[in-house]
C-alpha cells in the first residue's frame, strides 16, 4: 500500500497512526502464531483477508468513497498484486509456526531492502552506491539472523531451517508485491488497491482447502476473526498515517515492531531472542533507516532542482 499525501500535514497524528499500525500488525501476527500449530496458513490467510474487508468497507462508507474508491482501471494488475501478496502472506504465516516472533519479524525486514533491488532491476530506478551499500549491510544482518537456523540438525533443526526459508521467501514476495503496487499507483486509487487485495486474497486462499483446513474451535475462530479485523484496521491506519505526514517521517517507526515483537514473544510465547537475532535485527534496522534518510535527502534535492528550474516572474 502506497502513501497518500495531504495538503494539511499533522505530523504527530501521522506518527501516532503509524505506531498504531505497527502495534496492530504485531498483535495480528501473534494471534496467527497462537493458532499456527493447528490452523494451516491458507486458512489463516482467508480469515485475515475476509474479515479484514469489514473495517475497510466501513472506512470507505464513512469517507463517502465507497463507489468511487472501489473503481479499478486495470483489473489484471489487481489480480497480479493479489497473487504475489497472498503468497507473501501465506509464507509469512507459515513461518510463524516454526520461528520465534522476534526472529520472524526481523526476517520480514528484508522486504524493504529487496524492494530497492527489485526497483532497480524491474522498474529501472536509479539506485546508487549508497543505497546498494545499505542493502548489502542489511542483508548481512539477515544472514546473521538466518545462520544459526541453517546450521541446525535433527527434526527441530530442520523445522527451524524451514521456518527461516519460509520467512525469507515471504519477504521476497512482499518486496515483489510492493513493486507491483508502484506500477499501479499511477492509475489506481489506494482504497481500491487495499480493498481488492483483501477480496483477491480471500478467494485465492480457498485454493488451499484441499490441503487440510480444519474446523477451528470457538476460541481459535475468535482469534482468527480478531486478526482479520485488526489487520484491516491496520491497513486503514497506515493509509491515514501517510495522509498526515511525510513518508520519510513515519517510515522509520516501522522498526518499533521489533520492540513489540520482543515483548510479546517473551510474555506470551516465552521466547528469549538469541544474540544473533538481536545483532542481525540491529544491522537490518540501521540499513533500513539509512535508506529512508537517503530517500528523504534525494527528495529534497529533487524539489530544489524543480524549484530552480521553474521560471520566475
Amino acid at each position: 500500500m502506497m502513501p497518500v499525501t495531504t495538503q494539511t500535514p499533522r505530523p504527530l497524528l501521522g506518527i501516532a497512526l503509524k505506531l498504531g499500525t505497527v502495534t496492530g500488525f504485531v498483535i495480528m501476527q501473534a494471534l496467527i502464531k497462537s493458532v499456527s500449530d493447528r490452523v494451516p496458513p491458507g486458512e489463516a490467510v482467508f480469515f485475515r483477508s475476509f474479515f479484514g474487508i469489514v473495517p475497510i468497507l466501513l472506512w470507505l462508507l464513512w469517507r463517502g468513497e465507497l463507489q468511487g474508491g472501489l473503481r479499478v482501471e486495470k483489473p489484471i494488475n489487481h489480480v497480479m498484486r493479489g497473487v504475489v501478496g497472498t503468497t507473501a502472506m501465506a509464507l509469512s504465516f507459515a513461518a510463524l509456526a516454526f520461528l520465534p516472533l522476534p526472529e520472524a519479524t526481523a526476517l520480514g525486514y528484508a522486504a524493504p531492502l529487496l524492494t530497492v533491488v527489485f526497483a532497480a532491476l524491474l522498474l529501472g530506478e536509479t539506485v546508487r552506491i549508497f543505497r546498494f551499500s545499505a542493502v548489502g549491510l542489511g542483508m548481512v544482518g539477515v544472514l546473521i539472523v538466518l545462520w544459526p537456523r541453517l546450521g541446525g540438525s535433527g527434526p527441530e533443526g530442520g523445522a527451524e531451517a524451514l521456518g527461516a526459508g519460509l520467512a525469507l521467501a515471504g519477504a521476497t514476495c512482499a518486496a515483489l508485491a510492493q513493486i507491483q503496487i508502484r506500477r499501479m499507483v499511477g492509475s489506481e486509487r489506494t482504497s481500491a488497491i487495499v480493498f481488492w487485495f483483501s477480496c483477491t486474497a480471500s478467494v485465492l486462499s480457498l485454493a488451499s482447502l484441499p490441503f487440510g483446513w480444519v474446523m477451528p474451535t470457538a476460541w481459535e475462530a475468535t482469534l482468527l476473526i480478531l486478526a482479520g479485523l485488526i489487520g484491516g484496521t491496520g491497513q486503514i491506519m497506515l493509509t491515514s498515517a501517510y495522509r498526515f505526514a511525510d513518508a520519510s517521517l513515519v517510515a522509520p517507526f516501522d522498526y518499533a515492531s521489533m520492540l513489540l515483537a520482543l515483548v510479546i514473544g517473551y510474555t506470551v510465547f516465552s521466547e528469549v531472542p538469541s544474540h544473533a537475532t538481536l545483532a542481525g535485527a540491529a544491522l537490518i534496522i540501521v540499513a533500513g533507516i539509512a535508506i529512508i534518510l537517503r530517500e528523504h535527502w534525494l527528495g529534497l534535492e529533487r524539489k530544489r532542482a524543480r524549484k530552480a528550474a521553474t521560471p520566475q516572474g
